[in-house]
């Protein structure tokens, strides 16, 4: 958790819900996914102290900088806000380079007694786009050349904390859904203290909504608008 997700809107529209200012071609080329999986590129909106706030795709699975193998990103879809900070792999990140992603939904499985999983896709009620705490970071494929643009890797990872309310039917975690007012916050280049910017983390988040869906989304090859749909 939080494994799969759904990001459907276009890069303009969720520039301007997050007042991005300025979207590079990667991730305007993104297309919409009802079935966003680990490994995949996705979008974040991040900010400089000297440029802004600017949306860039990125690979889901945070490698660190030290990282030997990108492989390693595939284990790093999540960070738990409470061993965030303490953590080699999110601690830097934590620090300095903290981001949003924007999605419109997620899935999570509720076991059930007999073992089996249902899934439920779970969004805002006012149909807004949610913003998912991330964390990102760079790393430099030693095999490529320095002239080498594809040389850096940016990816990324999404903070998870306790499930509460009606969200712990359904699973004991649930990812950070930062409020709107809480966005510019995290966002905010000059916080540097992980203490500080973990505090942006209230216990208020947006009103969720969820529902039961089909378990075709269990398939990462299949990218539908039906995943999202109720069913009985």
């Amino acid at each position: 958790m939080c494994g799969r997700y759904a990001s459907f809107r276009q890069a303009q529209d969720l520039a301007d819900a997050f007042d991005v200012a300025e979207i590079t071609d990667e991730a305007i080329e993104i297309h919409p996914s009802f079935n966003v999986a680990p490994t995949d590129q996705v979008r974040v909106v991040l900010e400089r102290a000297d440029a802004g706030r600017e949306m860039h795709a990125a690979r889901w699975g945070l490698v660190p900088a030290f990282a030997s193998d990108p492989k390693i990103g595939v284990r790093m879809i999540n960070a738990r806000i409470e061993t965030v900070a303490e953590k080699n792999a999110f601690a830097k990140s934590l620090r300095t380079r903290r981001c949003i992603l924007p999605a419109d939904g997620y899935y999570e499985w509720r076991k059930n007694p007999d073992g089996s999983k249902t899934p439920h896709f779970i969004h805002r009620a006012d149909a807004a786009p949610l913003a998912f705490a991330g964390l990102y970071a760079f790393w430099r494929d030693p095999s490529k050349a320095e002239s080498d643009p594809s040389r850096w890797l940016l990816s990324t990872t999404i903070l998870t904390q306790p499930a509460r309310s009606q969200l712990t039917d359904i699973h004991d975690r649930e990812p950070v859904v930062l409020r709107r007012a809480a966005v510019a916050q995290w966002l905010d280049p000059s916080v540097t203290a992980p203490e500080e910017a973990l505090a942006v983390i209230a216990p208020e988040r947006p009103r969720l909504q969820f529902h039961r869906v089909g378990p075709e989304v269990g398939n990462v090859r299949v990218d539908s608008p039906a995943l999202i749909e109720p069913v009985d």
